[in-house]
């Protein structure tokens, strides 16, 4: 079946060996010799098995990433070469970047021609903007006053020093991306690393690491185990020779991550859910907006952490709007991510697909009119592009979030109703304001409750710009400068002369 699919001979290769975990520098099975099956959401079928690692795994991981950071070349290494690797790895991915994107695809169902210019371009970018962090991470001296001891003389300084061993965990929407969020950082500031990627979507977590290992990093540096979340992710969490933890997922399995990390201290950051809302003004380019709106939620299947899932337009556009939004969606092409003329590709798999028409069915018995899409259909785990209307702002589809291609529309009357519709929802990543009225967007971006505001775009996101959430949206920050607060410790200095 694979060898009629039009992919790369190395992603054939790639898809037909037999898939193990790094630990250090050696691939392995899991101790106990469990595996666990993943498919192509496009089709349904099993495109191959891993390894189910527990908590014997775990811990060979922990403890090789462990001596890696204390005894290694890599702990004795300078920043310009944590740069350069840094850089190697980028050059690598960009040389196997249609390899990556087919990965994608086949274990995601997401476009590969999308996954191209999208997924892996934004990995490579931000690896190479973390890059240049590497050589700039700084402290401070600091001209103590020392009241207490008036006749001494003292230096005292602040190092910026690399928190330690980092346990990665990410989610399946963007599994390729997500890791090279947790890797930029960690490797720029002299970090190892433990990845645990999503138990759906294990493929390009282990072929980044046989990059990481071609880029020359020592032995202990990156280590991937694959497995569940109840296993492995658990044991990960838990794990006390873990210094830091990062996590990508949901809002339910973030808090026990966060619950988990206070039992030993651990730092932790949090990228979490989202309901993110979509803002259409009076003085909109209505058409620009309507498409901006489209693509804010049906991108990636509405499988995206900030996806523009509610939708507010001012009452005299709201129709109109609607109508263009629905024609879009109504016109989209779904189908497997290998033909690049499909514009959305299956959900993740038969789960996602049941809780999603079960958000959409669940409006049909609350009187909701759905304007266009809302089925589910085979075979692969589809969800046609889905608008809902006549939806009371209370509703379980206007504040959980359903994680799917299905937007839900509101009209307001004036700004003031639109920031507290905006607001009035327990998450808080994203927003975006349709509109060229400046002095209103200046006005209403302090009023909105999200970690970004985007102006006539939605999820827009570069290398330089922090990304995380207010509210159950998370803790931390992805991305810019932020990103290395988290992975670094300060330590205080001071010397008596």
């Amino acid at each position: 079946m694979l060898a009629d699919l039009p992919i790369l001979p190395q992603t054939q290769a790639f898809l037909a060996r037999k898939h193990r975990m790094l630990i250090g520098e050696q691939w392995l099975d899991a101790a106990s010799g469990n595996t666990m099956s993943f498919r192509n959401p496009a089709t349904g079928e099993v495109l191959g098995d891993v390894p189910s690692a527990a908590k014997e795994d775990v811990d060979r991981a922990v403890q090789s990433a462990r001596l890696a950071f204390d005894d290694s070349p890599w702990s004795r290494m300078r920043p310009r070469e944590r740069q350069n690797l840094l850089w190697r790895l980028a050059d690598l991915m960009e040389r196997d970047a249609q390899e990556l994107a087919e990965l994608e695809c086949l274990n995601n169902g997401k476009s590969a021609a999308v996954a191209r210019v999208m997924d892996v371009q934004l990995a490579i970018d931000f690896l190479r903007y973390m890059a240049g962090w590497a050589t700039k991470i700084e402290g401070a001296t600091v001209d103590v006053s020392m009241p207490l001891m008036p006749d001494d003389q003292f230096h005292g300084f602040i190092r910026r020093e690399a928190v330690g061993v980092v346990g990665a965990i990410v989610a399946w929407n963007f599994p390729l991306l997500l890791a090279c969020w947790k890797l930029g950082p960690a490797l720029a500031t002299g970090c190892t690393v433990v990845l645990k990627p999503a138990d759906e979507t294990p493929l390009t977590a282990l072929k980044l690491a046989d990059l990481v290992l071609e880029a020359g990093y020592p032995a202990g540096v990156f280590n991937v185990i694959t497995g569940t979340g109840l296993n492995a992710g658990v044991a990960l969490t838990q794990h006390p020779g873990v210094d830091k933890l990062t996590f990508t997922g949901s809002t339910e399995v973030g808090k026990q991550i966060g619950k988990a990390a206070m039992e030993n201290m651990t730092r932790v950051t949090l990228e979490l859910g989202g309901k993110s809302p979509t803002i259409v003004m009076a003085d909109a380019d209505l058409q620009q907006a309507a498409a901006g709106a489209a693509t804010a939620i049906f991108f990636n299947q509405g499988q995206v952490c900030c996806a523009g899932s509610r939708l507010y337009v001012h009452r005299k556009h709201f129709d109109n709007v609607i109508a263009d939004i629905a024609g879009i969606a109504n016109g989209m092409k779904l189908g497997n991510g290998l033909d690049p003329s499909v514009q959305m590709g299956p959900l993740i798999s038969a789960k996602q697909q049941d809780r999603v028409t079960g958000y959409i069915n669940l409006g049909r018995e609350l009187g909701a009119t759905i304007a266009c899409g809302g089925e589910g259909f085979g075979p692969g785990y589809f969800v046609k592009p889905t608008v809902i209307v006549d939806v009371d702002q209370k509703h379980r589809l206007v504040q959980e979030e359903i994680f799917g291609p299905v937007l839900v529309a509101m009209p307001f009357d004036d700004i003031d109703e639109a920031v507290r519709l905006a607001n009035d929802n327990p998450y808080g990543l994203g927003a975006s304001i349709w509109s060229n009225d400046l002095s209103a967007v200046h006005k209403m971006i302090p009023r909105i409750k999200s970690g970004s505001v985007w102006v006539n775009c939605h999820s827009a996101l570069d290398p330089a710009l922090p990304f995380g959430g207010y509210k159950l949206s998370g803790v931390g920050r992805e991305m810019g400068a932020a990103a290395i607060e988290h992975y670094t410790e300060l330590k205080s200095v001071l010397i008596k002369l």
